[in-house]
């Protein structure tokens, strides 16, 4: 960021030399000799820096100060004094001074001084706009609830975020359950504390008990301090327990008493300490059939499921598909200097109605396989993942089956080949991938049966179709 500068030296010539000292560094740089005109700058426009001595007449430095931060909180105050004490230095840090220079200075302690305030304050903002955006990107408004189903999912999320309930999310992966579980952090009343995620599944069984509790020193081979686990971390906040399902019954016990007691004990220790913290549960797993099969307690089931929230599959909410790829195809060209791009009528169509087995997450990924792999205009059915294309050329030879009524096996193979390449637009490559069979096989169908086709001007010459090919392709 670009630094704007203001100095308050009732030395003339100590405060020109320094606004030429730091003008040179880039920054903008204004200079008082009078505190009161000083204070007056202020008062009209912002800075970044107010850079004043500590001893001068009409106003002190540290007068200067107090009143700076009420005239601009968010401006950096650096004190200057030739006649420095522990006591004056202790004053004007507790009066909220970023920090102290004494006379004589070199330029080169002031410019790095000033570089470490205009970094800092630059990292603040930064700070404060990911929090914003992450506030954005998990409000209930950036959700996409198109669908009734989706519709019902947040009706009760917003009921529940207001409350300090243990909720339990279940779905299939990459139905979006984390998103949600941050949404309802963001929107409670514990906002402003930590959200803690831990995924139990990805951690052996005596790991995830030390990250969860923490561990005393000499614990386990390795634990050479101790350490706070994440319930600590998450004090006055929000823990989210992802894949619940996967903890074992010895650990269970232990959660059951933190649901119940807000207690626990870090391992190795017998100390027992206290913890204030809501847990967020999901899970893709029939926690009742594991209730049955006993790898789960039912009371830890019971304390978790007090408000179960089930996130339906993408291919049972189709009315969101549209609005979700609308949303990845925005957020993924941010930025971006080129014309934004959008599917094609024939792309949209097949992404409609693929089933999406991975969900939001998979839908997104396609989103984003077709931005890097498009080259023109508009995204096509070729820039689509595999899964897709191939999704796309059975449905397009299901949905005519009239047409090849009165053709023979010959006839019919050969419609197939052409379409592909119409669709590929003459790539041998692409059309290869659509029909699931390889690039030579395509060739030597093609001279089989004498198709006068182009090749893609872009298209790189392969193998020579007159390679000798194996029994099986030919």
């Amino acid at each position: 960021m670009d630094g704007h500068i203001l100095i308050i030296e009732d030395e003339p010539k100590m405060g020109k030399i320094l606004q030429r000292v730091l003008a040179r560094e880039g920054y903008e740089v204004v200079f008082a000799e009078d505190p009161v005109e000083g204070l007056n700058l202020l008062r009209a426009e912002p800075f970044h820096v107010l850079l004043t001595d500590l001893k001068m007449p009409k106003l002190s430095g540290i007068e200067v100060l107090e009143q700076a931060k009420a005239i601009q909180p968010e401006c950096d105050v650096i004190l200057m004094t030739a006649f420095a004490s522990v006591e004056s230095a202790v004053e004007a840090m507790k009066k909220g001074a970023f920090d102290y220079l004494i006379k004589p200075f070199a330029n080169e302690e002031l410019k790095i001084l000033v570089r470490r305030v205009i970094e800092t304050k630059s990292l603040k903002e930064e700070n404060e706009q990911l929090k914003v955006q992450l506030d954005q990107h998990a409000s209930f408004e950036n959700i996409i609830a198109v669908s009734k189903p989706m519709r019902e999912v947040l009706d009760r999320v917003r009921k529940v975020a207001a409350s300090e309930a243990s909720v339990l999310l279940r779905g299939a992966s990459g139905t979006g359950k984390e998103i949600l579980a941050v949404a309802i952090h963001r929107s409670s009343a514990r906002r402003n504390g930590p959200m803690i995620k831990v995924n139990c599944g990805a951690l052996p069984e005596t790991l995830l008990e030390s990250e969860l509790f923490g561990h005393a020193r000499g614990a386990f081979t390795g634990a050479v301090g101790a350490r706070k686990g994440l319930f600590e971390a998450a004090h006055g906040g929000t823990i989210f327990l992802d894949e619940i399902g996967e903890v074992t019954p010895a650990l269970q016990v232990k959660l059951l008493r933190i649901l119940q007691e807000g207690e626990f004990q870090r391992v190795g220790e017998s100390e027992t300490r206290k913890v204030n913290v809501r847990v967020i549960a999901a899970t893709n797993r029939s926690l009742e059939e594991a209730m049955q099969a006993g790898t789960f307690r039912s009371d830890l089931y019971f304390r978790l499921n007090v408000v179960p929230i089930y996130i339906p599959p993408l291919a049972e909410r189709r009315e969101d598909i549209p609005a979700l790829i609308e949303h990845f195809l925005a957020r993924l060209q941010k930025g971006e200097k080129r014309p934004k791009r959008a599917f094609s009528p024939p792309a949209f169509d097949v992404m409609v109605h693929y089933d999406w087995p991975g969900n939001v997450r998979e839908l997104e990924n396609a989103v984003e396989h077709a931005l890097v792999m498009g080259e023109g205009e508009s995204l096509e059915i070729p820039d689509l993942p595999l899964a897709l294309q191939n999704f796309h050329a059975k449905r397009d030879f299901a949905d005519q089956p009239v047409i090849f009524d009165h053709l023979t096996l010959e006839e019919i193979e050969k419609r197939c080949i052409l379409n592909a390449l119409r669709r590929a637009n003459n790539n041998h490559t692409r059309a290869a991938k659509l029909l699931g069979i390889t690039r030579r096989t395509l060739g030597y169908r093609i001279q089989k049966y004498g198709l006068e086709v182009a090749k893609a001007k872009d298209e790189e010459e392969g193998p020579s179709e007159k390679t000798a090919l194996s029994d099986e392709e030919r």
